[in-house]
């Protein structure tokens, strides 16, 4: 698993490259949350997961709160049809904003500033 954070427009966009199973949570928590800890709109691209496990939810729980108490918004985009399934089981789904494409994402961000 990989990761690339760019700034589009004021937005964060944090792409994941990779499966988000126990050790890349871990790494997304130790590595990813610090830097974009003061960002208020965030995007993050899904495009390239496949696979999510419950250390993955409980990452997206904890990326949804952090984000929400800087009264932020989160949108993910290119979620996979198992991720959101996965995501609609466990109630995740009504916590995010998802877009299909980057772009998708990045237009529902902008609405929402």
């Amino acid at each position: 698993m990989t990761f690339q954070i760019s700034t589009v427009n004021h937005v964060t966009v944090v792409e994941i490259i990779g499966d988000i199973g126990g050790q890349a949570a871990r790494e997304i928590q130790d590595h990813i949350l610090p830097q974009i800890e003061d960002a208020s709109h965030i995007l993050l691209d899904m495009h390239q997961v496949g696979y999510m496990s419950s250390a993955g939810l409980r990452l997206l729980l904890l990326l949804y709160r952090q984000v929400k108490e800087k009264n932020g918004h989160i949108v993910l985009a290119g979620v996979s049809e198992e991720i959101r399934d996965i995501m609609a089981i466990t109630g995740f789904i009504g916590h995010f904003t998802i877009g299909d494409t980057l772009e998708e994402g990045l237009h529902a961000l902008q609405e929402d500033s």
